[in-house]
């Protein structure tokens, strides 16, 4: 496997690196794209290891370096050569991403990253999946904090339902370490892109024409932009991350492909009380100056003690009892709880989510292609890992209403 590291391509302070070979880079202002892509430092992998009798690979124990460029296509194919599965975990990726998902399939060999930005994972769909289906490659986005929890949470929910699952909304809360929480770097400027090119995003789904996925059951109602959830005890507002984009196309593949009733899919983050409320409304307009005049500013993550909670509700049908002419019967409530979404939870999903791809191999789509972590992983046993590493799928409540 290898692993390319953000400071790579964005370069990086030389104390902080030395402090913290995984730390944010410090930024002073964002650019409407970047300028040039400085030279890659060496990133960890592992050479292409050979499958034993049974086909699956297995990794040396010595690691060793490699220097690639993504202005350098030959560095990034001598790379792809000598790798099983790579993880990209260099973003924003609508900048950096394709020229190493290009390598990857051109190679022959599968590849994972965290991206959270619908228009490039939808992109690389609509550009790849043939060609790496072709290939027999898998390339699969989104496999960290986005959007491993909230697709796989869904497929969780869905697998503990006595009957047929219909509909789920899910609630992200974050629970902030002793000195605050702020937002990674990457994270921002992929933020600060994302939307501001909302009509590029919005041009692609037109341009695709897929077909309706068919609602079972009553079409879920959209919450009001600020809602109270009862059950949480806190207000919320809808989730602007990649999880709904990625919840809607595991259902789809897995209503076309696998013929199984597809799940309506609303995700938003609570927020607290009428005061956080408020203070939300602040952060909002403040967000969108920086989005609509490309503004940037030096950003800081403090992790210590931090945690999230993704709660999800759903509803559906028990067995034997149809959508036509009937509400949904059962109800239930499932979560799914980690460590600090960036940092700590991001790379033992991926990591999971690449050792998966290696040793659950008779359990993954027949053929290659571009696929999200649910699409991929649906019939795996990537839950069961992650539940013994520290992000932990659980059932709360199911009852027939």
């Amino acid at each position: 496997m290898l692993r390319l590291r953000r400071s790579e391509l964005c370069g990086t302070d030389a104390s902080a690196e030395a402090a913290h070979p995984w730390a944010p880079v410090s930024t002073r202002g964002l650019p409407s794209a970047p300028a040039a892509v400085p030279p890659l430092e060496p990133a960890t992998h592992a050479a292409r290891p050979k499958p034993p009798r049974g086909g699956r690979p297995t990794l040396p124990s010595e690691v060793g370096t490699i220097i690639c460029d993504i202005t350098n296509p030959a560095s990034l194919d001598e790379m792809a050569k000598q790798a099983a599965v790579v993880l990209n975990c260099v973003g924003p990726y609508r900048f950096y991403g394709e020229p190493v998902v290009k390598a990857c399939i051109e190679n022959g060999t599968s590849c994972i990253d965290i991206c959270g930005e619908p228009q490039f994972l939808e992109l690389m769909y609509w550009k790849y999946h043939e060609k790496a289906a072709e290939k027999g490659v898998y390339i699969v986005g989104s496999s960290g904090f986005d959007s491993i929890p909230a697709d796989l949470g869904v497929i969780y929910t869905r697998n503990k339902m006595n009957g047929t699952l219909t509909a789920v909304e899910s609630f992200l809360t974050v629970h902030s370490g002793p000195e605050g929480m702020c937002i990674h770097d990457g994270t921002w400027k992929s933020a600060i892109y994302g939307f501001g090119d909302q009509s590029n995003l919005k041009k692609l789904r037109n341009e695709s024409n897929l077909k309706p996925v068919p609602i079972v059951g009553p079409k879920l109602k959209r919450r009001w932009p600020i809602s109270y959830c009862r059950e949480l005890n806190s207000y919320s507002i809808p989730f602007m991350g990649a999880d709904v984009s990625v919840v809607r196309r595991t259902q789809r593949y897995l209503h076309e492909n696998l013929e199984e009733s597809p799940v309506q899919y609303a995700a938003y983050v609570t927020v607290g009380g009428i005061t956080s409320v408020i203070k939300l409304m602040f952060a909002g307009l403040f967000f969108l100056f920086f989005v609509k005049f490309g503004i940037g500013r030096q950003l800081l993550i403090k992790i210590d003690a931090s945690s999230f909670t993704m709660t999800f509700f759903g509803q559906g049908y028990s067995q034997g009892f149809g959508p036509d002419k009937n509400k949904p019967n059962i109800r239930i409530c499932t979560q799914v709880k980690g460590p600090e979404a960036g940092y700590v939870a991001t790379p033992i999903a991926m990591v999971q989510a690449a050792l998966t791809l290696l040793s659950d191999a008779s359990d993954l789509p027949k053929a290659g292609g571009v696929f999200t972590p649910g699409a991929a992983f649906s019939r795996t046993k990537l839950i069961d890992r992650l539940n013994q590493r520290g992000i932990e799928f659980s059932v709360i409540s199911s009852s027939e209403v």
